[in-house]
């Protein structure tokens, strides 16, 4: 096919969000039986599999096939390894205390004030950031420098995140460490090694989506929304001003950078 196929990506953008709205419905139905809407965070990975598979259904007989498949398996992999993590993390546990301090603002029904709230809201953020993904599958031309880049970002990314989650996960099963700050392995480098992995995956992704002017304009956004989001929005921000009055917080995170790895400074 000559040119870009610009009429199919408007229609695969309507599958892509026909996909992260019915990920985000069902969740909301188990939310709300249970009466617990962190769940929505389990979701979140889940939901970005889901436009990557509605993508790969949709964009049959353009682009490239290995770059489709590539766009695919990466996104489907991320979320899939971040949803089984949140939801070994989260089990047992109740209301996260972002929701809840959200829902003790609603007016009238707290699972409708919900909804609107947390799930269609994150709906609509899975739709734009996978904006690459949807792009990328589309573009013409056979594998390239690109592609090779974004896959070499998205594995990098990948492990940090994955190392970073299972070192945290590890300390915080020794009885030992109850009460003490994480700052070993990979968080003695960056106070937040998940979400500089999740920063890498998206410019990976979108790194891939270069291959063509075309899908490189189309998914711009993405990784510059996701990193905002991860620092300035409900990740790094968030985080920290929970664990601010934490004893030796002050003095970690003087001591070790902020987003980007670096050795960390002396005391």
């Amino acid at each position: 096919m000559n040119g870009y196929p610009w009429a199919d990506l408007a229609r695969n953008l309507g599958w892509a969000a026909a996909a992260s709205l019915a990920v985000m419905g069902a969740t909301f139905a188990v939310g709300t039986a249970k009466g617990v809407h962190r769940v929505v965070d389990t979701a979140w990975g889940l939901a970005f599999g889901a436009v990557a598979g509605a993508t790969l259904a949709a964009s049959a007989g353009h682009g490239d096939a290995g770059r489709r498949l590539l766009v695919t398996l990466a996104t489907a992999v991320w979320g899939l390894r971040l949803a089984v993590h949140i939801a070994r993390r989260g089990r047992g546990h109740g209301e996260d205390p972002r929701y809840a301090r959200m829902l003790a603002r609603a007016r009238g029904n707290p699972h409708l004030y919900a909804l609107r709230k947390i799930y269609l809201t994150q709906g609509a953020l899975v739709w734009l950031v996978s904006l690459p993904v949807q792009a990328a599958a589309y573009a013409p031309g056979p594998l390239g420098a690109a592609d090779a880049v974004g896959g070499a970002l998205w594995a990098a990314g990948l492990a940090f995140e994955a190392v970073g989650d299972h070192q945290l996960a590890a300390f915080r099963a020794d009885p030992d460490n109850r009460g003490r700050l994480m700052d070993r392995g990979l968080w003695s480098w960056t106070r937040h090694p998940n979400y500089f992995g999740d920063f890498l995956v998206w410019w990976g992704l979108y790194a891939v989506a270069c291959a063509s002017w075309q899908s490189a304009a189309v998914g711009a956004l993405s990784p510059l929304l996701m990193g905002y989001l991860l620092v300035f929005g409900s990740g790094k921000r968030l985080l920290e001003a929970h664990m601010a009055d934490r004893p030796g917080y002050a003095a970690y995170r003087a001591r070790v950078s902020g987003f980007f790895p670096r050795p960390p400074r002396r005391a």
